[in-house]
């Protein structure tokens, strides 16, 4: 996924593949589909958080949002993980997911860091 895209548009795209995941996840067993609802909460949670991030009424707001979407990526990425892991989907399947998920983990903690910092100097 290209790094140009903003963080808005890389979440929803991101938010598309985790929906196109789940549904594979719901066709299989029912350890499967446990683990298709968690990643399905977690992973779209990270752009709606986001959305409503740029919505904020305060800084301090602002900030709240955007730590509530890391929080929801390094979720994601932890299922997306066990997914591998337990070869409930195959590696080679979730190489580009389990990428896209890490760096959404690191944008998000940069852009948290950023929020913060700005605020603290505001002071």
């Amino acid at each position: 996924m290209s790094a140009e895209l903003k963080i808005t548009d890389r979440s929803f795209q991101f938010a598309v593949r985790i929906v196109k995941l789940c549904r594979y996840l719901e066709n299989q067993d029912r350890v499967s589909r446990t683990l298709a609802n968690q990643l399905l909460r977690s992973g779209t949670s990270i752009g709606a958080n986001i959305e409503e991030a740029q919505a904020g009424q305060s800084k301090a707001d602002f900030t709240a949002k955007i730590s509530i979407s890391r929080k929801e990526a390094r979720e994601t990425l932890y299922w997306l993980k066990l997914l591998k892991e337990t070869e409930l989907v195959s590696a080679d399947q979730l190489t580009e997911i389990l990428k896209e998920a890490d760096e959404l983990v690191r944008i998000l903690t940069a852009i948290v860091k950023t929020a913060q910092n700005k605020t603290t100097h505001e002071k």
